[in-house]
């Protein structure tokens, strides 16, 4: 917890909040805003995240317990998990798809994203898949704390077309969080290399801010 704690906290600053933006817009404006933008999205998009033997963190669940709260009430025709192995060796996207699977949603509803590394990449590569899909109505699945960071990112870079419907808690309280069964070990990577070792302290940053993305040739 303290890790990815850490991780949110650099995100914050890189792209460039100020502490009082840190608060803004809640969690329920963006909900709002987006509801208000789209009655059903075409995909949301949801970012990744390091996938730990033998079973889901509560992040990872908390992202996909709320997107299928999504799915199942009719506000998005497809899920994009998105994400490939960046601190272990699965590739987020396909763990995180077997694991909506196995919560009942259908394997055909559901595309895989496999570049990303960092979570402004998520949101990029998503967003790009999504387009070449021809899907016009996206949206950002993901907890509120993400949701934040991303905000900025995605009003830049996407020029507002990607909405945000980041996860309520009161309404995730009432949602069921059982665990599914999710045969993991078919999707190792072998010969792992973790981002840590491939990338220096600096380049990661830069990832972190989105500094890594070629924009042109996107």
């Amino acid at each position: 917890m303290f890790r990815f704690c850490s991780r949110l906290l650099i995100v914050f600053l890189l792209l460039g909040l100020s502490g009082c933006l840190l608060f803004k817009p809640s969690p329920g404006k963006m909900t709002r805003k987006a509801l208000t933008a789209h009655k059903q999205y075409d995909a949301i998009i949801v970012p990744g995240i390091q996938f730990v033997e033998p079973a889901w963190d509560r992040v990872l669940q908390l992202r996909l317990i709320w997107a299928k709260h999504l799915y199942d009430r009719g506000l998005t025709k497809y899920i994009i998990t998105s994400g490939a192995a960046v601190y272990t060796p699965y590739v987020e996207s396909q763990i995180m798809a077997e694991y909506l699977v196995a919560m009942g949603v259908p394997r055909d509803r559901i595309i895989t994203e496999e570049r990303a590394e960092h979570s402004t990449e998520n949101l990029w590569y998503g967003y790009k898949l999504a387009k070449k899909r021809g899907f016009t109505a996206i949206a950002v699945c993901t907890d509120p704390f993400q949701a934040k960071a991303l905000w900025r990112f995605a009003k830049v870079r996407t020029h507002k077309e990607v909405k945000f419907l980041p996860a309520i808690f009161d309404t995730l309280r009432t949602l069921p969080h059982d665990t599914p069964v999710v045969n993991y070990a078919p999707l190792k990577v072998k010969d792992f290399v973790p981002i840590t070792l491939k990338y220096s302290r600096f380049q990661r940053l830069k990832g972190t801010a989105g500094r890594n993305i070629d924009y042109k040739a996107e």
